[in-house]
């Protein structure tokens, strides 16, 4: 089985460092965008039939206080540097930038939640993440608090290699799969044997599972 970052993966060089953050950077704002067209046009990416399940509130309340702080950092900048047009024009677009970036990224967890449906369960993780479950790959989902400082997304557990979308350090619902899937990870592709997530209505969620999976 191929892994995302298998121990003996040779170490790139600078430039393709340098290009592979490139294009992380790259499609960070596209989904960012992208998620302000969703959001403006009410259209979260939601399955047909499905239920939709939020992951965001361990990070809302920080979201929300640094677009509030950045949003109240534009005027007070432009007014310390309203005499100096070259610099207050590009600082000016830079703060907008930066609070409508900040603004899609938590659309990005809102228009894009999880979902439970008639053909399985998508996982998602903002505009990163799409990963498709289908019920016939899923052997079992379970409640189970994960806390971990600092983990890797995919690290070997004892039910095989495990994907963890965590939110605050913290996963608890743990999806096991009767065969592995195949996932990507920015320029990265490999297959994982289990799934954990993170879903604010716990119960919620797995009473839909359980609508599908007896």
């Amino acid at each position: 089985m191929t892994g995302i970052a298998p121990a003996t993966e040779p170490r790139r060089r600078p430039i393709d460092r340098a290009a592979a953050l490139a294009r992380a950077a790259w499609r960070a704002e596209v989904g960012v965008w992208q998620s302000l067209y969703r959001w403006l046009l009410r259209r979260p990416r939601v399955p047909r039939g499905a239920s939709a399940f939020t992951y965001h509130s361990p990070v809302r309340t920080i979201l929300v206080i640094f677009i509030v702080l950045s949003a109240i950092e534009i005027p007070v900048i432009d007014l310390i540097v309203h005499d100096w047009p070259w610099v207050r024009i590009p600082l000016l677009a830079l703060g907008i930038w930066g609070v409508t970036w900040m603004i899609g990224l938590m659309l990005g967890f809102i228009t894009r939640p999880h979902a439970v449906g008639p053909a399985g369960i998508r996982a998602r993780s903002g505009a990163d993440l799409d990963l498709d479950l289908p019920w016939e790959a899923v052997a079992s989902v379970e409640k189970s608090r994960d806390v971990r400082d600092k983990a890797p997304k995919i690290a070997d557990e004892p039910h095989g290699r495990t994907l963890a979308l965590r939110m605050q350090d913290e996963t608890n619902v743990l999806v096991l799969l009767e065969r592995p899937v195949t996932v990507r990870l920015g320029d990265q592709e490999g297959e994982v044997e289990a799934v954990r997530l993170w879903v604010d209505d716990l119960e919620g969620f797995m009473t839909a599972v359980r609508t599908h999976i007896p």
